[in-house]
This record gives structure tokens, sequence and C-alpha cells, in this order.
């Protein structure tokens, strides 16, 4: 994580389109968010876009506009998100979401610099910094038709690899604390966690990364009365994470063989940075059967690259 602050910090006074890939609830809009209030847009709007949560039919106006009268229900003129964040900064999130042909226009716009608003004839100018991200392995979007090559290439201009929470264990502590005091600090008050309650955090496998690590605290936060301890979270044993140190996998003594080697295929996948293909090598086992494992794990993994 301090590379990847270090690489923001060296990004962020350029203008250069940003591509943030990794899982769900790492934290890829509050990164889009400190590359803005660092660059020299810091003074302009920060305009972030779900692609994902918006339907087929609306994304387009969203995006670039319409005029009054374009399509039925279009009363008066709307500014798309694009004229919206003019001197500012647009975070387009899960952009491989958007229609293939919605994203030929994102190109064109991204290339010209200008757009036409949906029923409208003239173009309108925008100065915009674009921020990407998707949740998906990009080559494979491409590969499954999710994704343009060449919108890739044009918005892969400074990729960034975002990692999962399951990769930085040493800062589950870290968090655990920073958002216990924040909210201590919106409540008045002064609650605190055990010490075996924070092991129980470092020991879990986070398939919701932050975001879910948040949720889970506030939960416990909100039941407990002084003093957050392991009763206060739901069980999470069914995914405890193995300890990963220096290479080494360490598991408890009664273990399921079905459980260490459940740990074993995501511990190694993980080391390989969600290279099954490598993974199955390393462990002596088929391609298909990593699928097949994974596919077992009814998705509480979060999916990696090919």
């Amino acid at each position: 994580m301090q590379a990847l602050y270090r690489t923001v910090q060296r990004v962020a006074p350029t203008e250069t389109t940003v591509f943030l890939q990794g899982e769900s609830g790492t934290g890829k809009e509050l990164i889009a968010q400190t590359i803005h209030d660092l660059s020299s847009r810091r003074d302009g709007v920060f305009v972030p876009v779900n692609c994902g949560a918006l339907s087929t039919t609306l994304i387009e106006s969203e995006l670039f506009g319409h005029e009054r009268g374009s399509f039925t229900g279009a009363t008066r003129r709307h500014r798309g998100c694009f004229e919206r964040a003019h001197g500012g900064t647009l975070f387009l999130d899960e952009v491989t979401e958007m229609q293939p042909e919605l994203q030929v226009k994102l190109l064109r716009v991204l290339e010209t610099g200008k757009l036409n608003r949906v029923g409208g004839q003239d173009q309108v100018g925008v100065d915009v910094r674009v921020i990407a991200a998707t949740n998906r392995s990009a080559a494979q979007a491409i590969a499954d038709g999710k994704l343009r090559e060449d919108l890739y290439f044009r918005l892969a201009s400074f990729p960034i690899r975002v990692p999962g929470l399951r990769e930085r264990p040493g800062d589950v502590e870290l968090l655990t604390q920073h958002f216990l005091d924040v909210f201590n600090h919106a409540d008045g008050i002064r609650k605190s966690i055990t010490a075996e309650a924070v092991d129980m955090l470092c020991r879990y496998v986070w398939p919701g990364n932050v975001r879910e690590l948040k949720n889970q605290l506030q939960r416990a936060y909100i039941l407990a009365d002084d003093e957050i301890d392991v009763e206060h979270f739901p069980p999470l044993g069914e995914t405890a994470a193995p300890m990963v140190q220096g290479g080494t996998l360490t598991v408890s003594i009664g273990a399921t063989l079905e459980d260490v080697e459940r740990r074993l295929i995501l511990a190694t996948l993980a080391h390989y940075n969600g290279d099954k293909r490598r993974t199955a090598d390393t462990l002596g086992v088929s391609l298909k059967t990593i699928y097949n494992r994974l596919r077992e794990y009814n998705g509480s993994v979060p999916e990696f690259g090919s």
C-alpha cells in the first residue's frame, strides 16, 4: 500500500488517464478522489459515476446529456456527467458494464474532447480528466467482449492495481482502529475492541475487502456497550484466512483436509497475483481442477485474473 500511495502521488499532478483495477470494496473510488484532491483540478468538481448501476437506456443521457424533446420525458436540456465535470475529474466506476456501442462513443469523447448530447446536433467541448475502474480482470473482460480493446488502451494510460485486503493482512488491525476512531468521534463516545476480536478479524479472508470490514465493525460497534468482543461479530470461522507470512502457510491442528486444500489454493493464487495456470503448475494439479475448486467455493472467492 505504501508503494500504491507513492504511485498516486506521482500520477496525481499529471493529466494522465488512470485505470484502477481491483476487487469490489478495495477503495477504488477513494483512490480516485485522492488523485483528484492531489491534482491541479482539486478546485474543480469530482463526479463519480457507477456505470453498472445505470440502465442501458439512461447511461448515454447520464454521461453525455440530452436536449429537450430528444425522447419521451425529456422536458428540458440535461447536462451529463462530462459537462458537470468540466474543469474537474470524472470517475467511471465499473466501466466494463457499459454497452460496447456506448464504449465507442466514450472513446470518441476521450480522443476529441467533444461530445454530442442525445438528440443534439452541436458538439460541446469538455475539459475533463477521466479515471476509470473495474473489478474484473481487464484481459478477461476484453476476451469476453465486455471491454473494447481500443478503449482499454485509451483508458489504461496509467494502470494501477488495487490489492485485496487478504493480500495486506497487516492492514486489518490498522483499519479496524481507524474505523473505530471514526465511529467514536461521530458519537462522542469511546468504545474499545478486545485483542481477541482483533485477532479474529486478522484471520478472516475478507471477500468483501475493506467495505466488508467497515460494515462488520460498525455492526459490532452498535451491539457492544463499552468494549467490542468476539461475541459481537457473526461467526467468521468458515472463511477464516490462513496465516501467510514470508511465503509460508500456517494452518491450525484439527483443520479438515478440505479446508486446508481450500486455504492452500487461495493463498497460492494470491501469491501469484491471481494467475490460475501458475497456481495449478505449482500445486501439481490441472488448470481445470483450479477452476472446479473455485466454483465449489460458491462465489465466496473474489474474481482473479486468468
